[in-house]
């Protein structure tokens, strides 16, 4: 099958410094570095390196075509990634504990149309994914297409925008949040999650793991995160639903979709970068071994 991900392309600035900035203070970086990142462009590579087929829909600037080839090298079909006004692109402040503040400037990634949507979507078939996040446009229009199709549409709720989210909640069949964002959609929407119609809910808790919501049999599970030091957290949820998302797609339980998806960000948090680095399943296989069946 397919994965057909709406999303985010950027430029990623990241600055080392010695702790997180406070209102009013300046701080000169111990370090500089510039790659590619933005949700989608990260979610597109973790779930082609997780073996899936991905479809990217998404803008760049005429300065962003090296965005583009990256994608490309990565595994990813960026047939349907178009020219828009200038790239987007993040700043990225990192802590001496890996922990990090973004500012984002969405640029082209908020310029997508509804023809270039139709076009891609086009060539989709029942039972493809639709991944979505919350740094592109026309995702409610994009979502009521999908479902329409007969595809699956599973969202990952970041950054989190409270009309967003409600917007599409009623075509979302597997939703994807960290845990303040989880305490930000029920305290908007006035619900806890699990009287949420949907198939699936999972929420990531760092270095705690993972919990998930099962609507189907009506059951929720834990799972523990991989104990290792962390040098840097870019990226590591972006890695995780990628990964998530690759292993549902390729027909895995979803047990065995989580441990994956724990793997390989365990692997990413131990890494200073965005996409560029995001591992493959050999790197995951070399680090644990075969995943157990």
């Amino acid at each position: 099958m397919t994965i057909y991900n709406l999303g985010s392309i950027n430029y990623d600035y990241f600055y080392h410094l010695p702790n997180l900035l406070r209102a009013g203070e300046t701080l000169a970086a111990h370090e500089y570095r510039r790659g590619m990142g933005g949700k989608g462009a990260n979610m597109s590579v973790a779930a082609s390196r997780g073996a899936a087929r991905v479809m990217h829909i998404g803008l760049v600037g005429k300065d962003g075509l090296w965005a583009k080839n990256k994608l490309l090298e990565y595994g990813v079909d960026t047939r349907h990634i178009a020219s828009g006004s200038t790239t987007g692109h993040a700043v990225i402040m990192i802590d001496p504990f890996g922990e990090n503040s973004i500012v984002i400037h969405p640029g082209a990634n908020r310029e997508i149309t509804k023809d270039q949507i139709g076009s891609a979507l086009r060539e989709a078939s029942a039972g493809d994914i639709l991944l979505m996040q919350n740094e592109t446009n026309q995702q409610a229009y994009t979502a009521k297409l999908a479902k329409e199709l007969g595809l699956k549409v599973i969202y990952a709720a970041a950054p989190f925008e409270a009309k967003s989210v409600a917007d599409i909640l009623p075509y979302i069949d597997i939703l994807v949040l960290n845990e303040i964002e989880a305490e930000q959609l029920e305290s908007s929407s006035g619900q806890n999650l699990q009287s949420l119609r949907l198939e699936h809910i999972f929420v990531t808790l760092g270095s705690r793991g993972c919990k998930h919501f099962d609507k189907l049999k009506d059951k929720t599970a834990h799972f523990d995160a991989i104990p290792v030091e962390a040098v840097d957290t870019t990226g590591a949820g972006d890695t995780f639903t990628g990964y998530l998302v690759a292993g549902l797609d390729r027909g895995l339980s979803v047990e065995q979709s989580v441990l994956l998806a724990t793997r390989a960000s365990a692997i990413m948090v131990q890494r200073h970068g965005t996409s560029d680095v995001i591992p493959d399943l050999k790197d995951i296989e070399d680090e644990f071994g075969p995943q157990p069946t």
